[in-house]
């Protein structure tokens, strides 16, 4: 059996899972205006520099911190229910095409994100992936996130994992697929025959041009193509009606513009 690994955040999506759904966790009382605008922050960076182990391993702390005592069915209620608004409008169309390819061709499909499994597992559902690895957060006795993880699917850990499902699927890794943007997921595309760096980071880009690996670029498009929601819908994506996020997404520039200056003024007063 062959296989089609995908990382998330700037592979299949254009941004960070996390940020996708920053709006419906504020609308609902876990995130304050302070912690929008670090968010966006971090994206500014995330999207301009990449995502380092030092840069990775900061994020971490401070979402862990973040999120501590919040309740894991609140965060999968919430996630549910703004699903289709909050990753259609940032999801890569070639990625979804390529998702569909390698369905059509007969291999597994899976999704491997650092992202918490809250997050990673309906979006794989979304996409129709077959198997979802991510992150799993350990839980208190009220069911509430302890601050703590359980696994970290990220750098070696993602290649550890995807090894560890190959071995109990049976899946050829020599003969199977992986895509990722990140320096981070070397590990996971040198574990398998046919590594893509998609939209990669400087670092990752000099690698994959120094061993003749794939370098694709995807491009978010205006208007970009529904993600099939359906399990039983057919391999293409069916057209479904514009989310109000989308009109929000042409505006993205404005809002980065926005928010760097008022970091920007914020860091002077601060000085001052």
């Amino acid at each position: 059996m062959e296989a089609a690994f995908f990382d998330l955040d700037k592979t299949v999506l254009a941004q960070s899972s996390m940020m996708a759904f920053a709006p419906a966790f504020f609308r609902a009382g876990l995130l304050r205006r302070r912690n929008l605008l670090q968010g966006a922050a971090t994206q500014l960076v995330y999207v301009r520099w990449g995502a380092g182990p030092h840069r990775v391993a900061r994020v971490q702390k401070s979402v862990l911190s973040l999120t501590c005592g919040w309740d894991q069915a609140e965060v999968r209620r919430l996630v549910g229910a703004g699903l289709g608004d909050a990753i259609d409008p940032i999801t890569h169309a070639e990625a979804v095409a390529l998702i569909a390819e390698h369905r059509a061709a007969g291999r597994r499909i899976v999704l491997v994100s650092a992202a918490p499994e809250e997050l990673a597992e309906p979006i794989g559902a979304r996409l129709r992936v077959d198997t979802v690895i991510a992150s799993r957060a350990v839980l208190d006795e009220r069911g509430c996130y302890s601050g703590r993880l359980e696994r970290y699917a990220y750098g070696p850990a993602k290649a550890d994992l995807i090894r560890e499902l190959a071995r109990r699927e049976g899946i050829d890794l020599d003969r199977s697929w992986a895509y990722s943007d990140s320096i981070t997921d070397l590990p996971m595309l040198e574990a398998v025959g046919h590594p893509v760096a998609v939209n990669p980071d400087r670092r990752l880009r000099r690698i994959a041009l120094l061993r003749g690996w794939e370098v694709a670029r995807f491009e978010l498009r205006p208007d970009p193509e529904p993600v099939a929601g359906n399990p039983q819908a057919p391999t293409e994506p069916a057209p479904v009606a514009e989310p109000a996020s989308r009109r929000g997404l042409r505006r993205a520039p404005a809002l980065a513009l926005a928010v760097t200056g008022v970091l920007t003024a914020w860091w002077y007063r601060r000085r001052a």
